[in-house]
């Protein structure tokens, strides 16, 4: 019976999907409206003026898919957000098919995380790309700023030496600062929401405080030089931080192996965790307690990042 209740669930999906016309570009523009509600004007402007910031979950997924535009992989956002829709209905199914329904809420959560954990790879990839190329940029665009005063002609000067994706975004400052508004202090805040990078977003801070107090400047190249110590020590810890990523899956895996290994050993312990409530609050607190731990452990094993 329970078979012939998922046959008819999935049959009722797909024919949602097809009377509704929901194709991946529609289910990744819900998805964003979602999470980037409609604004008024007045909240607009002020987000514009740096006086409201933007929701997490909007500037999150606006990174997200910047980055994956950036590395000409634009498309894998939305098969990721279409993919995150299945995987919820993937884990409610699963569930339901081993008889379950406590373990909804945490196979519906890790399925519909793991099309955005292959999109975190590119992201990774890039994050790190940035940085490496940021250490040259600031270093040339810091040392003509020091020499002419002026933060956009420094730019200018220096962005076509620049390598994607920094190039860009670097051009992207110089064309809002020409184009669009004059006011440098809200284009250097517009620059620092462009990159997640503590070290980046202090040289915008100082850069910032530079327009007031010229004699700030020679902070700058101080701050600049602290990349170079990230990246020597993140070259440092990276067997470390491999280390303890692997013991955590070995931690897992021995987790989710004594389910079957219970059967052969006792099956009557096997049918209580199984079939009874109690056995089966236990296996999704225990599933809960994998995907939460997970989160933390990748959140842990980060490569350094440089906090004030």
């Amino acid at each position: 019976m329970t078979v012939v209740y998922l046959v008819g669930f999935l049959l009722s999906v797909i024919a949602t999907a097809v009377l509704l016309g929901l194709t991946p570009e529609t289910i990744t523009e819900d998805i964003m409206r979602f999470a980037s509600p409609k604004q008024t004007l007045r909240e607009k402007v002020l987000v514009a003026k740096g006086k409201k910031r933007s929701r997490k979950l909007t500037v999150e997924l606006n990174r997200i898919r910047d980055a994956l535009n950036s590395t000409g992989k634009g498309s894998q956002f939305t098969v990721a957000c279409a993919a995150s829709l299945l995987g919820i209905i993937g884990g409610c199914v699963a569930a339901v098919a081993i008889n379950n329904y406590f373990l909804i809420p945490a196979f519906a959560f890790a399925f519909a995380l793991i099309p955005f954990g292959f999109a975190k790879r590119t992201i990774n990839y890039y994050d790190k790309h940035i940085q490496e190329e940021l250490e040259t940029a600031l270093s040339i665009i810091t040392t003509s700023y020091v020499r002419n005063d002026d933060i956009v002609t420094a730019v200018e000067e220096n962005v076509q030496y620049l390598k994607p994706p920094v190039k860009d975004i670097f051009a992207g400052f110089v064309a809002e600062n020409r184009m669009i508004t004059s006011n440098i202090k809200q284009s250097i805040k517009h620059l620092k929401e462009r990159v997640n990078n503590g070290i980046f977003a202090e040289w915008c801070d100082t850069l910032i405080a530079c327009q007031e107090d010229r004699t700030l400047k020679d902070t700058l190249m101080p701050i600049v030089a602290k990349l170079t110590d990230v990246r020597i020590a993140n070259s440092e810890i990276k067997g470390v931080l491999g280390a303890a990523r692997i013991e955590y899956f070995m931690m897992a895996g021995m987790l989710v192996a004594n389910i079957p290994l219970l059967y052969f050993l006792n099956k009557d312990w096997y049918s209580a965790l199984m079939n009874t409530v109690a056995g089966k609050i236990v296996l999704a607190v225990s599933a809960l307690a994998i995907v939460i731990t997970a989160l933390f452990m990748f959140r842990w094993t980060k490569p350094v990042e440089y906090r004030k």
